[in-house]
């Protein structure tokens, strides 16, 4: 069975929402395996790069570094989470039981077919992650149920909810969901389906033609 792959939101960090939504994933009963948002970490960046002219380039690879940042807190706040850098490391996890944060600088960073650029996130390095273990499904956490109002993915990205790469980078055999804090105020433990709502994959103008 291939892991399902989960985004949680680095916007979730600082807030309740996010060691709720940590739980929930720790009792699932399916194998899953969790990507860290940049959250605050990769805001600084972001100052950072403004304040001394940082190159994108250096930049892409400081906000990869911010999510591995979070992710290493992520880990510290469940004990059935585990860290793991490389596809080989996220398999050892899930076979002793426990659910993987991925760490993304060692397999990315220097990636060649990874953007580097603001308009790859955490969003697209999932996508790009869910691709190389052959996952069936995405599910990216927001903090913000915004989402219900876009029914595809163009919608989304349109509305700035999704970053403008997901869609390019999200290979068309795999299923996007998405969900905020309205699905984890309903959410059914132990976790034993994908929470959230599924996302169509149409074109811009697929989308406009259906308004």
């Amino acid at each position: 069975m291939k892991p399902l792959v989960v985004k949680l939101g680095g916007s979730t960090a600082g807030k309740a929402e996010m060691q709720h939504w940590i739980d929930a994933l720790a009792t699932s009963t399916f194998l899953l395996v969790v990507v860290p948002g940049g959250g605050p970490f990769a805001d600084q960046v972001r100052l950072a790069q403004k304040r001394f002219g940082i190159s994108d380039d250096a930049a892409h690879a400081m906000a990869i570094l911010a999510m591995d940042q979070f992710g290493m807190m992520l880990a510290e706040r469940h004990d059935r989470l585990r860290l793991a850098r490389t596809v080989g490391e996220i398999g050892e996890v899930l076979v002793a039981g426990h659910v993987p944060v991925w760490l993304p600088s060692t397999m990315t960073i220097d990636a060649a077919d990874v953007e580097r650029s603001w308009n790859v996130t955490s969003d697209s390095l999932s996508a790009w992650l869910a691709e190389k273990l052959g996952a069936k499904a995405l599910l990216l956490i927001k903090q913000t149920d915004e989402y219900l109002h876009c029914a595809s993915l163009s919608a989304l990205a349109h509305a700035a909810i999704v970053d403008p790469m997901l869609d390019k980078m999200l290979a068309p055999d795999i299923d996007l969901h998405i969900a905020g804090p309205q699905t984890l105020d309903a959410l059914k433990l132990p976790l034993a389906t994908i929470p959230g709502h599924p996302i169509m994959r149409c074109s811009i103008a697929e989308d406009m033609g259906a308004q």
